[in-house]
């Protein structure tokens, strides 16, 4: 909306009558460069710019401009709406909104006075105090090596080799892509302490990982398990930050790759492998050692428990055979002869018992009977033994 024709004429804004002087002050502050030329500048005084806004109001209930005839607004209406408007502009200079992950720095006269949460806060209107939100929730991620753009499946890369390359602590050479991830830890710093914030993460991230893939071995940063060296990474910056007071907390330090320069790259490779196949080899003897260890162990206790329940059988034997004997010598004494021939009969019984024999008697002229020879049964021995 123009503002060189609220009442119907092109002058531009009067002052005292005077063609393009300024604003209603002539010369000050609000009135510099108003006039007809349309060249911009300071804007009018409020009490100026709700005359303007006043007057505007009416044409439009009126009718348009005043152009034709209409039905005025009453006294009392008017009043109001002026009121509202007066109120709506003072809650818009006297109050600033904090939004749910963001702090709100207030500033007076330019100095840090204090910080806000998430909500609607009372302030002095500006230029007496201003403020500057901060979303401190919200991760923030720095690349080192590389250069990701696009979105979605869309995504590429680039290789930035000024920053990826790092020498190791036996010197060699790897190239090592990461990311940091970061928050606002204290807006007050972040806004006050350093210039570029972002930037410095990012030169404190690369130092750091130079120092301490300068410690490392570069079988330690080729081969998986890289987590101590990101632990290590993420220790430093944030001591180098905080030495800064920079208001940042780094939340994880994360290596994408590392890989060996492309001119030898294929001869770490084979290193690596054979890394990974020693590894390989210990893992499976350690498993074999693992599996063959507890049954080795459990055959040596089987056999120790036979030994001992075999002695204790043993000794229980001997034990009860010479229990046997003392038993047997003592009946021996009393009976010497009768004893032998229990004996010698018990010991007979026990040789021919289940054996095939014939008992001739030869007494009472039993010396005529011819000894009988099995011949059927020698027969059928000899068939079955072949």
């Amino acid at each position: 909306m123009p503002w060189n024709n609220q009442n119907g004429g092109g002058g531009g804004w009067k002052s005292g009558g005077s063609g393009g002087g300024g604003g209603p002050w002539g010369q000050g502050p609000w009135g510099q460069n108003q006039g007809g030329g349309g060249d911009g500048g300071q804007q009018p005084d409020l009490e100026e710019f709700l005359k303007r806004g006043q007057d505007r109001v009416k044409q439009v209930i009126r009718g348009g401009g005043g152009r034709g005839g209409g039905v005025g607004i009453p006294g009392p209406l008017m009043a109001l709406l002026i009121i509202g408007g007066l109120a709506a502009l003072a809650f818009y200079a006297l109050t600033f909104q904090v939004g749910p992950s963001e702090k709100g720095v207030v500033l007076f006269l330019g100095k840090a006075d204090r910080e806000e949460g998430p909500g609607i806060h009372l302030r002095y209107p500006a230029p007496i105090e201003t403020v500057r939100n901060l979303d401190v929730l919200t991760q923030k991620k720095i690349e080192v090596g590389f250069r990701t753009f696009g979105r979605g499946d869309n995504v590429s890369s680039r290789d930035v080799q000024e920053e990826s390359l790092m020498l190791t602590g036996d010197e060699n050479i790897v190239d090592i892509d990461f990311v940091v991830l970061w928050v606002i830890d204290n807006a007050e710093n972040y806004l006050f302490k350093l210039k570029d914030p972002s930037k410095t993460v990012g030169a404190v991230s690369e130092s750091s990982m130079r120092e301490v893939i300068g410690r490392s071995k570069v079988s330690d940063v080729l081969a998986p398990g890289r987590e101590p060296i990101e632990i290590a990474v993420k220790e430093l910056i944030q001591k180098i930050l905080n030495n800064y007071n920079a208001g940042v907390k780094i939340l994880e330090v994360k290596i994408q790759q590392a890989l060996p320069p492309t001119a030898v790259r294929g001869a770490f490779e084979d290193v690596i492998a054979a890394l990974q196949d020693r590894q390989r080899a210990v893992n499976e003897a350690q498993a074999y050692a693992n599996k063959i260890e507890p049954e080795a162990r459990g055959e040596a206790e089987r056999i120790l428990q036979a030994a001992k329940g075999y002695q204790e059988q043993t000794v229980a034997e001997a034990k009860g055979q010479a229990a046997r004997f003392e038993k047997v010598y003592e009946e021996y004494k009393k009976a010497p002869e009768v004893t032998r021939k229990r004996m010698f009969l018990e010991t007979m019984e026990r040789v021919l018992n289940g054996t095939d024999k014939i008992i001739l008697d030869q007494s009472g002229g039993g010396g005529g009977v011819v000894p009988y020879l099995p011949l059927g049964e020698l027969g059928k021995k000899t068939s079955e033994a072949r």
